[in-house]
């Protein structure tokens, strides 16, 4: 064991903890209300709130799945890089300003299921309760890949086994989320932002100033086999350009980049923060993606150790004194935990907003919602690392990219057009969630290996259609939905706030 390195993590964990307790603190004598611990009293700045979501989107799939991809199959998959860059772009575009809005003049909405049903004004539990429940099959998958990618790293660095690094790291998470609430979650996610901004630039150029690396040599010793080094992106299949494309898509339905919108404090602020999100996330996946054409050159044999997905932690722990690559290994689990962290908020504020509060509870107090949140954040957290410790349990960027197909198939299509689409009708909205998430899961068990099509692209497409046929055929929404949709689009709304 290398007890700098470990220094290094335990500094790390204590700031992160440290924080939590301070907003739980905070939050007790601000008034510990469900919006307050949900959604941050809609207080978030934009530097926090670009930050925020970029860091709770990239998770530790960014410095591990993303790289042991390239690594292992070159440029080709570099267009899940391409993909999710145009998405973010997109999202913060025609997606961040409006859904402020919307979420606000559909009465001050604090979940995206809840938003969903306030836009059409309807009292059907409905919606919410299919959301709900695909919010907490997707997020709980999402938070095991978290998991994995913290144990990985614990148990490379520390030398524990994975199961028991597993546990370490989620016990840690669990307990600044279920303290804190939102604004810890955002601050701690905004320092992690930073920490693996630094890290995913400072890797390559140390890598390349240190080591004698030859391009010409990126496919010795792998002539013949399935790993071949493609250096031409546009080379790839088409399946794999359309297929990694489609991994924008997913950026419409992700309820935890989607509630950082709706809690920044003020509309004229989401192009500050859209010029920082969109900065910070072209630089990181060219990095990774650069992280894994250098890896390849630098210690190959990891992939027939089918070890690709750890080849940042061993690149860091070779090149860098025991200190500096315990501070950039921090940031693997800084993407790890930026995800996951939000995933389990979300997830809780669902459960307990949209089915224990208005199907159980309807008299909860304030302070027992709170209380159920955190519950369901520990219940949660107990699945995903039962999942994530099974021995047969898919790779991180596996993890991944079921539960991403399954946000935006589902929520993706029913997102953009409730923001503008003014005939959408609530029984679109549902055939549209309903029928996206059914194709995704029926394309991913079916025909994904067959036709090696992402099953996110049919289910998008596929739930668009639903969302759009339906609405068209069911009768015109009524006069106080439309005020809704006048109210959240007129000039000036959402600056006052």
């Amino acid at each position: 064991m290398n007890y700098l390195m470990v220094m290094a993590f335990v500094l790390y964990f204590v700031l992160i903890l440290a924080i939590g307790f301070i907003f739980f603190f905070k939050s007790k004598s601000a008034g510990n209300g469900e919006k307050e611990y949900f959604l941050g009293g809609r207080s978030m700045g934009p530097f926090v709130t670009a930050m925020s979501a970029q860091a709770s989107d990239m998770s530790g799939w960014l410095l591990m799945g993303l790289p042991g991809s390239i690594m292992a199959f070159g440029f080709g998959q570099i267009w899940v890089s391409i993909g999710l860059m145009l998405g973010t772009i997109c999202n913060w575009v025609f997606v961040a300003k409006r859904l402020r809005n919307f979420s606000q003049a559909a009465n001050d909405s604090i979940t995206v299921p809840q938003y969903l049903s306030n836009r059409f004004a309807t009292k059907s539990m409905t919606l919410r309760i299919v959301s709900a429940i695909v919010f907490l099959v997707c997020f709980t998958v999402y938070v095991a890949s978290g998991f994995k990618a913290g144990g990985i790293l614990f148990s490379k660095v520390i030398g524990l086994d994975e199961s028991t690094a597993m546990l370490i790291f989620a016990i840690i998470l669990v307990a600044y989320t279920f303290t804190g609430g939102y604004k810890a979650v955002c601050w701690t996610d905004f320092f992690q932002g930073l920490m693996m901004l630094v890290a995913i630039v400072a890797v390559p150029i140390i890598l390349v100033e240190t080591q004698n690396l030859d391009i010409t040599k990126i496919n010795e010793g792998f002539e013949g086999t399935k790993y071949m080094f493609e250096l031409n992106p546009f080379k790839a299949s088409w399946t794999d350009i359309i297929s990694g494309l489609a991994w924008g898509l997913g950026y419409f339905g992700m309820p935890h980049i989607l509630v950082r919108f709706m809690a920044i404090k003020k509309s004229s602020m989401i192009k500050k923060s859209a010029t920082v999100a969109i900065i910070w996330v072209i630089i990181t996946l060219a990095a990774a993606s650069v992280i894994g054409l250098l890896g390849r050159l630098y210690i190959p044999e990891l992939i027939n150790a089918g070890e690709q997905e750890n080849v940042f932690i061993e690149i860091v722990k070779d090149v860098c004194p025991a200190f500096i690559a315990g501070i950039l290994l921090s940031a693997v689990l800084a993407a790890s935990m930026s995800t996951a962290d939000s995933q389990l908020l979300v997830a809780s504020s669902s459960f307990t907003s949209d089915i224990y509060k208005p199907v159980f509870r309807k008299n909860a107090s304030d302070k027992e919602i709170l209380w159920m949140g955190r519950l369901v954040v520990l219940i949660i957290a107990v699945i995903a690392y039962f999942i994530a410790a099974d021995p047969g349990a898919d790779s991180i960027m596996g993890l991944v990219s079921n539960a991403w197909a399954g946000f935006g198939s589902s929520f993706g299509p029913v997102i953009l057009l409730s923001l503008y689409w003014k005939r959408l009708t609530y029984k679109g909205a549902c055939a549209g969630i309903i029928g996206g998430a059914a194709v995704d899961i029926l394309w991913l068990v079916f025909l994904s290996k067959s036709t090696g099509i992402y099953e996110l692209f049919p289910g998008f497409i596929i739930g668009l259609i639903l969302t759009v046929v339906v609405s068209l055929i069911d009768k015109a929404p009524s006069k106080e939905v439309t005020d809704i949709f006048d109210l959240a689009t007129s000039k000036g709304y959402g600056e006052e706030n």
